[in-house]
């Protein structure tokens, strides 16, 4: 098991394991708010082949969750349309 960060909540996770899995585990299923429409999304292919998981790991955006394994430390982030939401704005 390994500790990491999620919107700045600290989780556990077993270590390379998708990201995605290990939030699926601890009960988070947004992933990503689109751009336009503020929709909320998650996994959806859980191959890597479409964007519905991307978030922003490491401070790195569009990163695919549901194929990059985990490691200690890493921090995740929800992503809002292409980046982190901006402090104090709204989506």
């Amino acid at each position: 098991m390994v500790k990491f960060y999620f919107d700045g909540k600290e989780m556990e996770g077993m270590e390379g394991e998708p990201i995605a899995a290990a939030l699926k585990a601890a009960g988070v299923m947004v992933h990503r708010y689109t751009k336009k429409r503020h929709e909320p999304r998650g996994i959806f292919c859980a191959i890597g082949r479409c964007t519905d998981c991307v978030m922003i790991v490491n401070g790195q955006p569009n990163v695919r969750t549901c194929i990059t394994p985990l490691e200690e430390g890493m921090t995740v982030q929800t992503q809002y349309g292409v980046t982190a939401k901006e402090e104090g704005g709204s989506l």
